[in-house]
C-alpha cells in the first residue's frame, strides 16, 4: 500500500471499496474520452484506450457520463404508467426492486449498497428526494485533480463521471 497520492482518489473516496474478500484493486484507471460532436456529446464519445477494438466496437466502458448514463424502463401492474423518475437509478438496483414487488427478502451484504426504486411503484412517492455531489482529489505536483461527480439517494452512491477535467466527457468542470 502506498497511502494518498496525490491528483488521485482513494476507493474508498469513491466508493469502489467494500467488505469482500475477494483481492482489490490497487488502482482504478479511467480512460481519457472526447466527443466527436459538441452538440451530441454522449452519443458521439470516443475513449481512447489500451483494448484492440477498433472505433464503435465498444467496450466495457469508462467513467465518462456517456458510459455511466443509462436508460432504465419498465412495464407492469406494479409500476406507474408514464412515469418519469428524475432519481439516479442504477442497473443493480433492478434486483432489490423486483425482489420488494415479489415480496422476498433479499439480504444484501456490506458496504456498498443499491435500492428499491420506490418512486416508479403504484402508491409510491411521487418524487425521490437526492443530492449531486463533487468529490475532488488532491492537486498533484503538475496541478492535476481527479474529480468525482456522484447522485446519492440516501446512502446509495450513483457516479455521473469521474475523470480529469477537459479529458473526460460529461465531467463537470465548476466549483465544488
Amino acid at each position: 500500500m502506498f497511502g494518498p497520492i496525490k491528483g488521485a482518489l482513494s476507493l474508498s473516496d469513491a466508493k469502489l471499496k467494500g467488505a469482500t474478500v475477494l483481492p482489490v484493486p490497487a488502482i482504478v484507471v479511467n480512460f481519457r474520452s472526447f466527443s466527436q460532436d459538441a452538440s451530441n456529446p454522449l452519443q458521439s464519445a470516443a475513449t481512447i484506450c489500451d483494448a484492440g477494438l477498433q472505433e464503435g466496437q465498444g467496450m466495457h466502458g469508462s467513467f465518462s457520463r456517456a458510459d455511466t448514463l443509462n436508460n432504465m424502463a419498465a412495464i407492469g401492474p406494479d409500476f406507474k404508467r408514464g412515469y418519469v423518475d428524475k432519481a439516479p437509478v442504477s442497473n443493480a438496483d433492478i434486483a432489490p426492486t423486483v425482489a420488494h414487488i415479489l415480496k422476498i427478502d433479499l439480504p444484501s451484504n456490506g458496504q456498498l449498497k443499491n435500492r428499491v426504486i420506490d418512486e416508479s411503484l403504484e402508491g409510491g412517492p411521487d418524487t425521490t428526494a437526492f443530492q449531486r455531489g463533487i468529490k475532488e482529489s488532491e492537486a498533484s505536483a503538475s496541478g492535476m485533480k481527479t474529480r468525482l461527480s456522484y447522485e446519492k439517494v440516501g446512502e446509495t452512491w450513483y457516479f455521473d463521471s469521474a475523470g480529469f477535467v477537459g479529458r473526460t466527457v460529461g465531467l463537470p468542470a465548476g466549483e465544488k
